[in-house]
């Protein structure tokens, strides 16, 4: 649980404290890539590092993965301009693709299934606590103290969690190998290069030059090239990274894809609900970040209750009740009243988060309960590894879905407002927060405009949703085929 703080504060805490780091090293036109660079990383490592963890065991490669994060921290701290500290980030984010993909395997290797629950829930509200805890602590550093402290914050926490993990972790036996392991460092290396292209394509198309333009389409297409090349070389592999039965066995590849889709909708609360609260609802940043925190807060616990569900009537169907009244929730949110209250999209994010830990738990569980040791962490990895994808893909799309929307809203301005409004999402937040700017006719057509743009952005959300509902009712099995192993109960 440690360990997985460190992972679960790092985007929290950093946030809040970006005025205050681009105050002092620049960078104003970069500093997205704090988040982007770190994201890549993680995302682009997951595949490697589970089946590192299959091939070496899990205690190694989260040592290695805490102490790089570590480094990352502590070089981040003494980062000079926004060039090296865009670089620490990244170092930072190959050790998070460690810690994220490996607790979770951990949490399956040590816990027989009827208690998997109780620790995944465990693990969950690591990720409340933080949604909490990071803001506030982030802005205490920023404010009080100096920006270098969110970074070496991390280092007392992660040095109690590598002693603990090296000194209490007992994995269980693996079963005796006839030859020396063979690492797939060409698979390694495709797959690293073509998740990191893919990502980089789409976290610049739209925002460093438009979608249809030559960078963009050159990326895709080389990027498409190198799948194609990740393919040959991991089918050729004697030990590949993602090998092939992660998607020819129908349960990981429902799980892979029904993942995938909740990453894509979760884009739209955590991206664009503060957004709305503050723009639409006239919210600060703080309450603004409370009405999204709500989730937090329904999610482990609706995890926790999950086991009552799916030991009665299986993971499918317990999964499927999840993802559809996730989907319902999110198809009541362009129904609030303008402007509202803000008690209003905090009840929808708080029933969000009981839907979606009905949904996911399940899933990871059942997933995990299909496969033996050897290939738990690769499994564990490839659907955190689709989350990953979906969520970038996702903040893609709905950033341009919010962006056309708004633009086709400014363009049909009446002709007495339309001179000087902003153009984008960005700019319009920044004009609703300094009112003098503004008429107040201009002001509440800006509000409304932003109330539209999220009102699509939620109802593509929905749309997301109802692509996993299809995936668990015609692609995942009836039964999961869940796997009895002894487990050790130290």
């Amino acid at each position: 649980m440690l360990g997985m703080a460190l992972a679960a504060l790092d985007g929290t805490i950093v946030s809040t404290a970006v005025p205050q780091i681009v105050g002092d090293l620049g960078g104003f036109a970069v500093f997205s890539w704090l988040f982007s660079g770190y994201l890549l990383a993680v995302t682009v490592t997951l595949p490697v590092y589970g089946k590192l963890s299959d091939t070496f065991g899990r205690k190694p490669v989260l040592i290695a993965g805490i102490a790089l994060f570590l480094l990352g921290s502590l070089l981040c701290a003494c980062a000079w301009n926004m060039g090296s500290l865009i670089a620490f980030r990244i170092v930072q984010g190959l050790g998070g693709g460690a810690i994220q993909g490996t607790v979770q395997t951990i949490a399956a290797d040590l816990y027989p299934l009827k208690e998997r629950p109780k620790i995944q829930a465990k693990l969950s509200t690591v990720w409340a606590v933080s949604a909490v805890a990071g803001p506030a602590v982030g802005g205490l550093l920023a404010a009080y103290a100096d920006w270098r402290w969110i970074f070496l914050i991390n280092l007392p926490v992660g040095g109690v969690a590598l002693w603990l993990v090296a000194r209490h972790l007992r994995e269980p036996s693996r079963p005796e190998k006839t030859r020396a392991p063979r690492i797939d460092w060409a698979g390694a290396l495709a797959v690293f290069a073509c998740g990191g292209l893919l990502l980089f394509a789409l976290v610049q198309g739209g925002v460093a030059w438009p979608w249809l333009s030559a960078p963009s389409l050159a990326l895709f297409g080389a990027s498409a090239l190198l799948a194609a090349a990740t393919v040959v070389i991991e089918r050729r592999a004697a030990e590949p990274i993602i090998p092939g039965w992660v998607w020819r066995r129908r349960t990981i590849a429902a799980v892979n894809l029904a993942l995938g889709a909740l990453g894509l909708l979760m884009v739209a609360p955590t991206v664009f609900l503060p957004t709305y609260a503050q723009a639409v609802l006239g919210l600060g940043p703080i309450a603004a970040g409370f009405v999204l925190s709500v989730m937090t807060l329904s999610w482990p616990l609706s995890a926790a209750l999950s086991q009552h569900a799916y030991n009665r009537v299986g993971f499918r169907l317990t999964a499927i009740t999840g993802i559809a009244c996730a989907m319902l929730v999110l198809l009541a949110f362009p129904l609030l009243p303008f402007p509202g209250a803000a008690w209003q999209p905090a009840l929808i994010m708080l029933l969000l988060g009981a839907a979606l830990g009905l949904f996911q738990l399940p899933l990871i569980v059942g997933v995990q309960s299909t496969v033996g040791y050897a290939e738990r962490g690769t499994t564990t990895a490839s659907v955190l590894f689709c989350r990953q994808v979906g969520q970038s893909v996702g903040a893609a799309l709905f950033g341009a879905v919010a962006n056309a929307t708004l633009a086709s809203r400014l363009a049909s301005a009446p002709d007495s407002i339309r001179d000087g409004l902003p153009g984008d999402l960005d700019s319009v937040s920044h004009a609703l927060a300094d009112p003098g700017s503004l008429s107040a006719e201009a002001a509440d057509y800006l509000r409304r405009a932003v109330d539209t743009a999220v009102d699509h952005v939620y109802i593509g959300a929905a749309a997301a949703a109802a692509l996993a509902l299809l995936v668990l009712v015609f692609v995942a099995p009836r039964r999961f085929p869940v796997i009895t192993e002894e487990t050790p109960s130290d």
